[in-house]
């Protein structure tokens, strides 16, 4: 698994000098990157080439029924004084992945220098909208670059150290992008802090990065600091960017008080920190999730960012705001890359603005926002796309009967020809269909949207079909943290149903050591891999293999035109008691799809001899906390009433009771059945749940990705009620209790 080699550093043109030169003792070699118009064939011989290359014993590669995850040798540890591919020290500097032509060469820049050039040309465009009450409130290039500036001589007035935190507590708005680039340039590191985090939770994320300063957004937020205040030996400062102080302590400000610290501060101690910055050290943490043990704190340099947000911009098309500016609205956790990548630093690149959602914006109030700003690019999780689809599909049920077979001779119509467009990848106009299209977009706030993605967790064909029909494809992305967000990505040219598209150009994808049906780990290679965990180097060794490539625990495989599909996860994936390897996402996507009704659904059986789920209805959510709530929502009351039932409510029909609806979920998950590929994929017990999996509750995570530790601990009980028998059922036996 010979790694590719890339050429050394030039001095930048603009304005790096000292700093870009100073790489030279960090130099990778890497001259056989693959160029931009490198053949799919091309691709696939030399990734063939890298893992005939890797020694795995030959029992191994034969047995197909075990995923293999064995690595070559662990990495090697960097001779003293230099640099190697990797660091757990978040001081230390790392080689670059440079090749010798196309993006992979690109000059490394740090975020300043990215941000100083972003400047000279859009200096009066609007950057930041955000509203205040009514009023709409902007900064243009200019402005923002002096704000992010006056803050950085802020936290360094504050006692702000080298190689320290400054942790981010709250939901998306103007502070929050000022604390993260002005932690940046003044020689800190920004990071980012989920709000759902428990005041223990934040402690250890902040201790983590020696945190010197932590920026929360209101009082509510505070409080969580100021209850593990005294476990935090490097904070200095606290600062609340919105409502006015509860309370007077020491070292706690205001947003204004905080900003009024910098403004007549001295420029030279500054910039003396800035030109001393390098693109090959660390500028951002990225906290994982830590559903399986503790977060790892992901150190991302500056060229991580800023020749990911090149790279992502070339290859998506963006449009410089000098032609026509490209228009996002940021509601997603920013603690998490993909907002990031997507709503500060992509859009920088392009002279771009960012528009603000308000904080109950995955409450009800997102379309709202969309339709006010009508963004050009659209970036949303599939629980955002899903939550859509119910909404049209409900207010399409109320529809007269003209309108609705007007609506679905066009979704049917829509879906046809644009899986035509995809399989024969030309474009096509639908004329006699763009007034209904024209209405359902702008019904969206997407009249203006020609670039919609769908990220950060798996979502199902139908809602992928859905919006099809619609005219609406959404273009998926792959990618981790690890590797500053996105490896793959779907395009117009490029664009499959179900696939996460192709990787961008100058990033490579191996598949570690594929079964007989090509699937194997995926494992990455760019400038866009991430540096290390912050003082976690074993965990470190278990990312990176010998030769620096990111091996991301996803299964995959490439089809005959070099388009990714994830198949499953390798921590996920279920290995039942008879040795039967199982991903659970599609039989789990095939479950919601046969039976809309369900909302969430986690596939049991590992270790277990055979397989059972546990399931969840489509229910409202409470518009003030986001609980799940008992009341049905519109779109499922209506599949209640075509299958004959009355049912309003979750109570009504959880754990077997309404027998009607136990039948055809039951008739469901037979078709299901009838799809497996073997008898051990088959479900044999399930259980409706009396409780939506949520955010609040637990069971999903930040981007509304399911915690199946978390779900398994929470209903063991019921559970272990399906494997009470011992015998193995053989057929499926999910007989509901007497009425």
């Amino acid at each position: 698994m010979e790694p590719p080699r890339a050429g050394g550093l030039r001095e930048s043109s603009y304005g790096a000098g000292d700093s870009a030169a100073s790489l030279d003792d960090c130099i990778v070699d890497t001259a056989n990157e693959s160029s931009e118009e490198e053949s799919a064939g091309e691709r696939e011989e030399e990734i063939g080439a890298h893992d005939e290359a890797t020694e795995v014993p030959a029992e191994q590669t034969s047995n197909t029924q075990t995923v293999n995850t064995r690595r070559p040798n662990s990495l090697p540890v960097p001779a003293a004084g230099g640099c190697g591919l990797w660091t757990s020290q978040g001081d230390a500097e790392v080689n670059l992945r440079m090749g010798d032509s196309g993006l992979a060469a690109e000059t490394p820049l740090t975020i300043n220098q990215m941000f100083t050039l972003a400047v000279e040309r859009f200096a009066d465009y609007t950057a930041l909208s955000w509203k205040e009450g009514e009023q709409q409130k902007s900064l243009n290039y200019r402005e923002y670059y002096q704000t992010c500036r006056t803050a950085a001589k802020s936290f360094l007035k504050l006692g702000l150290q080298r190689y320290h935190g400054v942790g981010i507590l709250g939901f998306n708005s103007s502070e929050w992008f000022i604390s993260d680039i002005a932690a940046v340039l003044a020689g800190g590191f920004a990071v980012g802090i989920y709000t759902t985090n428990s005041p223990e939770a934040c402690q250890y994320v902040a201790d983590n990065s020696k945190a010197n300063i932590i920026v929360v957004e209101n009082h509510k937020q505070l409080q969580k600091i100021l209850q593990v205040e005294d476990k935090l030996p490097h904070l200095k400062a606290i600062i609340q960017y919105k409502d006015a102080l509860k309370e007077k302590r020491p070292n706690l400000y205001s947003w204004a008080e905080f900003m009024e610290l910098g403004r007549d501060e001295p420029d030279a101690p500054l910039d003396a920190i800035i030109s001393s910055q390098k693109p090959n050290q660390c500028c951002t943490l990225i906290y994982t999730s830590g559903t399986t043990g503790q977060p790892k704190g992901v150190m991302l340099s500056h060229d991580n960012i800023t020749w990911t947000a090149l790279a992502t911009s070339r290859h998506v098309g963006l449009t410089d705001a000098t032609h026509t500016q490209e228009l996002v609205v940021s509601y997603l956790p920013l603690s998490h890359i993909a907002a990031q990548m997507v709503d500060i630093w992509v859009t920088m690149r392009v002279g771009g603005a960012t528009y603000f959602a308000q904080p109950d914006a995955l409450k009800g109030s997102l379309v709202n926002t969309l339709k006010e700003v009508r963004p050009t690019a659209f970036m949303g999780v599939p629980r955002v796309w899903e939550k859509m689809q119910e909404k049209m599909k409900s207010v399409g049920a109320k529809s007269s009967t003209v309108r609705r077979k007007l609506a679905a001779w066009a979704k049917d119509v829509g879906l046809q020809t644009n899986l035509t467009k995809m399989n024969q990848y030309v474009h096509l106009k639908l004329l006699t269909l763009a007034l209904v299209f024209k209405k359902v977009r702008k019904a969206l706030g997407l009249d203006r949207c020609n670039k919609c993605y769908t990220g950060a967790a798996p979502i199902t064909k139908d809602t992928l079909e859905f919006f099809l029909s619609l005219d609406i494809p959404l273009y998926e992305l792959y990618g981790m943290s690890e590797s500053t967000g996105p490896h793959t990505i779907s395009i117009p040219e490029a664009f499959k149903l179900t696939s996460c598209g192709k990787e961008i150009p100058g990033c490579k994808t191996k598949l570690h050591n594929p079964d007989e049906g090509g699937n194997g780990e995926i494992c990455f290679w760019g400038r866009h891999v991430f540096m290390g965990y912050i003082n976690m180097p074993e965990k470190t060794e278990e990312a990176l293999d010998a030769e620096g490539w990111l091996h991301s625990g996803d299964l995959g495989k490439h089809d005959q035109n070099g388009f990714l599909f994830i198949t499953g996860r390798i921590k996920e994936l279920i290995i039942t008691a008879g040795g039967e390897n199982i991903p659970p996402v599609p039989i789990e996507d095939a479950v919601k799809e046969a039976v809309p009704l369900i909302s969430n659904a986690m596939l049991i059986g590992d270790k277990r001899k055979f397989l059972s789920m546990l399931l969840t209805i489509k229910c409202q959510l409470n518009t003030e906390s986001g609980d799940p709530e008992d009341e049905l929502t519109p779109e499922a009351i209506e599949l209640c009433r075509k299958l004959g039932s009355n049912a309003t409510r979750v109570s009504e029909i959880a754990g077997g009771q309404d027998r009607v609806i136990h039948a055809a979920v039951q008739e469901g998950i037979n078709r299901v059945n009838k799809e497996a590929s073997s008898n051990a994929q088959r479900i044999q017990k399930w259980i409706i749940l009396d409780r939506d999996f949520s955010l609040t509750g637990g069971e999903l995570g930040p981007t509304m990705k399911l915690k199946r530790p978390v779900v398994a601990k929470m209903y063991k009980e019921q559970i272990e009620n399906f494997y009470k028998e011992l015998a193995t059922p053989t057929t499926p036996d999910n007989t509901p209790p007497p009425k």
